[in-house]
Order: C-alpha cells, then structure tokens, then sequence
C-alpha cells in the first residue's frame, strides 16, 4: 500500500474525505434554471466543451457519474428527460421549475496542490437543488404585516395589466358582509389572474410566489388570500386574509428556507435581462427591484429571523448568469453583462462587503444559434441565426444594446413607460438538431466559466 493510500484512508477514517457542495439554482420564470442544470450536469459528464474549467481541461477530473440524493423527500430532478427532449430527434424545450428537486452529481478528482501526492484521488459530491425563483421572492413577506404588503401591492398593480377586473370585485366589497369562502376563492382568482398577466407582460415580482407555482398546496386556505385596502380593516374578510397570510409566511416560506435554503454552499441567480428589456421600462425596474428582494437573502449576518435561522453559515459564492446570450452576436456579450451587473449593483456590493464572492456573466446553456452578418438598409449588422419554434430558420438583428447601462436603467428607475431611443426585439428559437460527438456536452456558451467560478476552487 502506497503512501497517498495510507493518507486517503487515513482521510477517510476521520471523516474528511467526500467533500459535499450543495450548488442552489434559482431564477425567475423563463429564465431558464431547467435547461441551465440540464446543460451542466451533460457537461461536466461529457466535458469536451468545458476547456475554462481547469480541472476538466488538465485531467484532474478522472471521471463523473450521477447517484441517488442524499435527500429521500425531495423529488428527484429529471435530468434524462430533459436531456432527450433537448438533444433528441425532436428537441423541444422541457417543461419549466415547478418545485424544489435535486440531483447529485459525483465527480472522481485528483486534486492539484502542493499535498496533492498525499491527498490521493477524491470523490467530491455536487448536489444541485432546483426551487423557483418566485418562492424566494417571498422572503420580502416575512417582514411585512398584512396591511403593509397590501398597500405595497395595490399600490404597484396601478401600472400592470390585467388589474381591472380585480380591483372592481374589490371596489364592490361590503365590509359588513360575513366571510363566506366561495366569495374569498372567487376573488383570489381574480388576482391570480392579474399576476398571470403581469408575469405574461414580464413583470419578475409576483409575490406571493406559490400563488403561480402552488405545487402540493392548490387550494389550501393558507394559499387563498389576496391583498385588501384599508377601508376593509373591520371586516371578517380582512381579518380572515390576514390569518391566512400569518400562516403563509410561519407555514410555507420559513419551513422552505430552513429546509432548502439554510444549506446552500454556493448559489446560481438566472436572470433573462433580455426578455426584461423587450419588455420595456417598467418590466426592467421591477426586475431590478426583484433581484434585489431575491438577494437579501443572501446578506450573511442580516438582522432578523433569517439571520437566526442561518446562523453563522454563509453562501460563498453567488453567479449571476444572465441567460438566452446565443440571442445576441458575441459583440454584445459584455455590454449584457454590464447591464446586468449595474441592475445589481446595490445588492451585488453588499453581498461583496459581506465576504460572498461573486460574479456576473452572460451566458447560454444550450446555444442554439449561429452567427453571421445580415445587410439592412445599406448596413451591416451583428445577427444570429436559428430555427424558430414553428420550424422556420430566421436571421436575427435584435437590436444594439448601449454601451452605457444608464440609458437602460434611468428611464425605468424614472417610470417611462417604453424606450425613447431604442426598439430591442426578441424572438423564441427552438433547440437545434442534435450534433453531438462521442465526449461532447451540449453546445453552450460560458457555461464552462460559470463551472470554474462555481466548483472550480473544490476540484
């Protein structure tokens, strides 16, 4: 027996040997956190596209295998589904996060290092956990009472779509009137609906966030309530929403925190910052301020009852990745990602100031276009090419992103209501057609990048 297997069984017996990173992936809807685990799992298994992950690029990953979770209760996230339906004879995209799931991905390493030779080859767990984005945002609500958070929202559904309907059901209440739960469940609908729209509008803070996603929980009073106005104080339906989302909040957003979230190492954000911007002004500055909600959760030694559920333990490392970046031409890649970095600027700093690491990218993780040059109007313009999702292929200018991100975000920080100076479009391609070669993942663009700053220290 050699001496790097005398040390590794030493390692083994103390218990430090099989090092866990518990790598959470969260984003707002269409942001694309299904295809981003699917894409990194299929990579990092076949890593012939990863040459920015050092590990993969010099060898010392010797082998990678998926096996069962250590989580028995949370479902399993289907990552060969998805693979077949991404990179099958007929790609399509698969379906969206709907609740938390998990995998674990096990990576044989040879550690590189001055005590490398003593060390001896490792097993080193990744256990990927996937939640919906709009769940987070419901940390915002801990901190809230009722009545805070129904002036909040009443105050912000003045300048979103499809209120109106809602808002008139409100307008006819009568205060004196007892609670019957028909009336209660038909206007919480009616809200629904309203944050159907917004979200369809691409609004990102849908709060509260199981309301779109309500997963095992549809229909429970705990998830049927809405906001009220002030006026409705003394009635026996304020009185009853208002129990309902005290028990939301102690029921459904802290049990997830301290199940899920408390034990996250190492943290994804994805964010469609594109679909944001085709969306105009308003949808920017909500993004904005979602991402920022999002985020505090992740200030380790906030004051709070998240503070005290957390503990002393922190997130490490948080990659914002702003995602669909094969929808630009690569001579746009930096100016997305300094749009992004300067919507988070504020929280960003914070989480920097609080010892976090953190990074800012533009990626895709399943490219599925090809770039080239188009003439319009005598000039030459940047685009990409693809198949759209009725089989046609398009060539596509999406129009130039400015240099400085301040002609993004003042407009919409100011409330405009569309851009004056730009026309950015977008458009929905489909996955390519599978062109895979023996030790290939599926074609990306940085996702390698986002693999080294993630894991890249561990391995």
């Amino acid at each position: 027996m050699g001496l790097s297997d005398t040390a590794g069984g030493l390692m083994r017996g103390l218990g430090l040997s099989d090092p866990v990173i518990r790598l959470g992936v969260t984003g707002l809807s269409r942001a694309g956190k299904t295809v981003f685990i699917t894409s990194m799992v299929a990579n990092l298994l076949d890593r012939g596209r990863m040459p920015a992950l050092r590990a993969a690029a010099d060898g010392s990953i010797r082998a990678a295998w998926l096996q069962p979770q250590p989580d028995d209760t949370v479902p399993r996230f289907d990552f060969e589904r998805h693979l077949t339906a991404l990179t099958g004879p007929d790609p399509h995209w698969p379906e969206g996060t709907r609740h938390v799931s998990e995998l674990r991905l096990s990576l044989r390493v040879q550690p590189r290092g001055l005590f490398s030779g003593l060390r001896g080859v490792q097993n080193l767990h990744l256990d990927i956990v996937d939640y919906p984005g709009e769940w987070l945002l419901d940390l915002r609500l801990m901190e809230r009472s009722f009545a805070e958070w129904s002036a909040e929202t009443l105050e912000r559904m003045q300048t979103r779509p499809g209120a109106n309907p809602f808002r008139d059901a409100l307008a006819a209440l009568d205060p004196r009137a007892r609670f019957e739960e028909p009336a209660a469940q038909a206007l919480h609908r009616l809200y629904v609906d309203h944050l159907a729209a917004a979200r369809e509008a691409g609004f990102s803070d849908t709060t509260p966030g199981r309301f779109l996603l309500p997963g095992e929980m549809e229909g429970s009073p705990a998830l049927t309530f809405t906001p009220l106005p002030a006026e409705q104080s003394s009635s026996k339906l304020y009185r009853e929403f208002e129990r309902r989302f005290d028990a939301y909040k102690s029921r459904v957003v802290k049990p997830f925190f301290r199940h899920h979230f408390a034990r996250i190492d190492r943290q994804v954000v994805l964010v469609d910052v594109l679909g944001a911007i085709h969306s105009g002004p308003q949808a920017v500055e909500d993004m904005r301020r979602a991402m920022a909600d999002i985020l505090s959760a992740f200030r380790p030694g906030r004051a709070g009852w998240l503070a005290q559920l957390l503990g002393t333990r922190r997130v490490e490392r948080i990659l914002f990745a702003a995602t669909k970046a094969d929808h630009l031409h690569h001579t746009q890649h930096q100016r997305l990602t300094n749009i992004l970095t300067a919507m988070l600027r504020e929280a960003r700093d914070r989480a920097d100031f609080q010892g976090a690491r953190t990074e800012a990218l533009a990626i895709a993780a399943l490219r599925t276009t090809t770039e080239e040059t188009i003439r319009q109007d005598g000039a030459e313009l940047p685009a990409v090419r693809g198949t759209l999702m009725d089989g046609r292929e398009a060539a596509f200018y999406p129009g130039e992103l400015p240099d400085n991100p301040a002609v993004l975000l003042a407009p919409a920080a100011e409330g405009a209501t569309r851009w004056l100076d730009g026309d950015y479009a977008a458009m929905n391609f489909a996955p390519a057609p599978n062109t895979l070669r023996p030790g290939d993942g599926p074609p990306h663009i940085r996702m390698d990048r986002a693999a080294e700053f993630l894991i890249g220290d561990r391995i």
